[in-house]
């Protein structure tokens, strides 16, 4: 009886290490898929904090239409570019071994905003891919993260000020669009699973 016992314990844990063997080889051939959802909820999200800021923007007297506004209409230098195309303007400067010219800056400022929405939600994707989870809430906590990495990066980069140096008003409007893109980025890539 105790040979039986633990011939039959020996083979229940053997199907179960199959069974997680075999889930966790099918979960890595998710990762592409994964990461393509992150992607385009990403794209999604991005465009949804982006209309926030838009709205806003209106709101305190801005004139310039929506596709004006969102693909940088009026960027003409390097003066006039967000932090988004001040970091690849640091990027162009080190791949290319000179500063960059004025004409690149609305182009690269575009590129770089989307990249980086974009980038934050590929991770994500991969993050919450192999949680096996279909839950958004994850989206709430990715956008806080891309919000306060940014005022720990961009410091260091010379391109933002300190935290501490904002007053309570900008963080708290910085952080509510960043929870917009993450709740949105959430929701659609927990629904395209």
């Amino acid at each position: 009886m105790k040979i039986h016992n633990g011939i039959h314990r020996r083979e229940r844990a053997s199907g179960r290490q199959h069974r997680l063997e075999r889930r966790s080889t099918s979960r890595r051939h998710h990762h592409p898929r994964d990461m393509a959802v992150g992607l385009l909820a990403g794209a999604a999200g991005t465009a949804a904090m982006d209309t926030l800021l838009y709205l806003r923007y209106r709101r305190a007297g801005g004139a310039q239409g929506p596709l004006e506004w969102e693909f940088s209409a009026g960027v003409d230098t390097w003066e006039e570019a967000s932090a988004p195309g001040l970091v690849g303007k640091r990027v162009l400067r080190e791949v290319l071994g000179r500063e960059a010219p004025d004409r690149w800056a609305r182009s690269t400022q575009n590129i770089m905003h989307w990249a980086t929405g974009m980038g934050w939600s590929a991770q994500f994707g991969l993050i919450a891919g192999s949680a096996n989870r279909r839950s958004w809430t994850g989206g709430l906590v990715l956008g806080p993260v891309v919000w306060l990495a940014g005022y720990v990066v961009l410091p260091l980069a010379k391109i933002y000020k300190p935290i501490w140096d904002y007053d309570a008003k900008t963080l708290s409007k910085d952080l509510s669009a960043h929870l917009v893109y993450g709740a949105t980025t959430g929701a659609l890539a927990a629904l395209a699973r």
